[in-house]
């Protein structure tokens, strides 16, 4: 068997990238990846000559590379895109041709290619948009409330269209917010925790009441493996950790983790269109054997100590990016 894993130095991906190698060393596997400022080689570099595995460094919006990678491969599972909301207040272009158009190239690319079993589409929650009671079900309308999530949706239908119009064997999922080792630190966990170990004050939207759905990304790892066995096309699935903490909850534990005091807390200005709650109805991914292992509060102490670990991994994307310094200084101090 052969995958292609588009986005695959990125965090979902790069973590993904490591499932496969670990769970199918028969398999080859292909990774294709921008490398922008949030894709690293090196969350890759242990598997740098393994057999059966290859790098190229491509954009998926770019019909020349994606011919070359996705011919010949079993299966598709494309994590490449812009993903992080604030960014996209500020540059909605950015994330439509890579979220859309970028999806779109690789559809055609599967459209035409020969013997493809499966393309998994990963999607979100957010394409729901603010959930304020009950849990969003596969069958729920899309209301999609900042361009980064639009961009999800447009190309999650797209994806669904290419099964209905073309055939093409197309299974969509939609994640709650993954946390776990190896996420780029503008993400409110690993921003919050090497802020706290830096002193640095914690920007926290409005009155962090916003809640979210926090998914170990292994857990994600799990399902989307599941599903490239047991998967639908044409279905959708959402793919949930069922770990509903509202932020400023969240905030007081990274904190108590890291033994620092809350007086850290900085309240900012919440952001445009920030959706109050999302909530995933998963009963259909559990209908298939699928359900969550790793404990939340488990999962958020790994992952503490782990950024904890590894400021050599993190320090340099803060101190020496000048994507992440110049995005951080117009979105919280502008």
């Amino acid at each position: 068997m052969r995958i292609l894993i588009t986005g695959g130095a990125g965090f979902i991906g790069s973590n993904f990238v490591h499932y496969v190698a670990r769970t199918h060393p028969e398999w080859e596997i292909v990774v294709l990846d921008k490398l922008t400022y949030a894709g690293r080689r090196e969350n890759l570099a242990s598997l740098e000559g393994r057999p059966g595995f290859r790098f190229v460094k491509g954009d998926i919006a770019d019909p020349r590379v994606v011919a070359e990678v996705l011919p010949g491969c079993d299966y598709v599972v494309n994590f490449a895109a812009e993903t992080h909301v604030d960014r996209s207040l500020y540059d909605a272009g950015g994330f439509i041709m890579t979220d859309v158009y970028g999806t779109f190239v690789l559809l055609e690319a599967a459209r035409r290619a020969e013997g493809l079993k499966l393309f998994v589409q990963i999607s979100t929650d957010e394409v729901y948009g603010s959930v304020e009671a009950g849990s969003s079900t596969e069958s729920d309308p899309l209301m999609p409330r900042n361009p980064y999530s639009a961009s999800k949706a447009g190309a999650d239908r797209l994806a669904y269209s290419y099964w209905a119009t073309y055939g093409v064997p197309v299974i969509v999922t939609r994640a709650s917010n993954n946390y776990g080792p190896f996420q780029f630190p503008e993400k409110v966990i690993p921003l919050f925790v090497t802020h706290a170990l830096e002193g640095i004050p914690l920007p926290l939207y409005g009155d962090g009441m916003n809640v979210r759905d926090w998914l170990h990304v292994d857990d994600h790892c799990r399902a989307v493996d599941l599903l490239i066995g047991k998967g639908v096309p044409g279905e959708t699935y959402n793919v949930g950790g069922g770990n509903e903490v509202p932020n400023i909850q969240l905030t007081r534990r990274i904190l108590g983790l890291l033994g620092k005091p809350e007086t850290l807390i900085r309240r900012v200005t919440d952001r445009p269109g920030h959706d109050r709650r999302y909530s995933l109805d998963c009963s259909k991914l559990r209908g298939l054997g699928w359900s969550p292992q790793v404990p939340f509060e488990e999962g958020l102490r790994a992952t503490v100590d782990w950024y904890r670990a590894n400021e050599g991994w993190w320090r340099p994307l803060k101190e020496g990016n000048p994507a992440f310094r110049e995005h951080y200084r117009r979105h919280y101090e502008g």
